[in-house]
């Protein structure tokens, strides 16, 4: 078992180019089914627009391992 706060502070590296892609910033999870859909990442870089911080949405399927320190994600840019 993990707890949010303890995922929340993992950073996650994308498997397909090594590169860190930020922390998780948000879980979105299925109400129906009680199963995690997806993660939010935010990349720590500010959209100039908005002026918000970028966010990338990774499937579930797409994580590949959750490690002590790390998640390992395959994610297409």
């Amino acid at each position: 078992m993990i707890k949010i706060s303890e995922f929340q502070v993992k950073d996650i590296v994308n498997t397909l180019d090594g590169k860190r892609l930020g922390n998780v910033g948000d879980i979105d999870i299925n109400l129906h089914t009680g199963r995690i859909d997806s993660i939010t990442v935010g990349t720590g870089r500010m959209l100039s627009f908005l002026n918000k911080e970028e966010e990338i949405v990774i499937p579930w399927n797409k994580i590949k391992m959750i490690g002590e320190d790390v998640i390992l994600v395959e994610y297409r840019l």
